[in-house]
């Protein structure tokens, strides 16, 4: 009776150790699938932020040239209107 128990033991702990090492195989590959998905969120969050400041500094150059264009508009209408004073004169 006793060599009964331990060989229904010993079935009953090897079709255990079978359930567990198959669920410990989904187990990792949900956990390699939660990591990658992390890491994805932070090259995407990543490469938001690098676009941001890549679109600050494209808007910066944009604003500094026209500015520079304003300025120079500005300096032609005042040559303009000193070349007709003197024509004037």
């Amino acid at each position: 009776m006793m060599n009964g128990y331990v060989i229904l033991g010993i079935i009953a702990l090897l079709f255990l150790s079978m359930y567990g090492f198959a669920y410990f195989s989904v187990f990792m590959e949900k956990l390699k699938a939660n990591r990658n998905k992390e890491i994805n969120a932070e090259k995407e969050a990543l490469r938001l932020e690098q676009r941001k400041k890549n679109q600050e500094l494209i808007d910066e150059r944009v604003r500094k040239f026209n500015e520079r264009k304003e300025e120079i508009r500005r300096e032609l209408t005042l040559l303009e209107k000193m070349k007709e004073r003197q024509q004037v004169s």
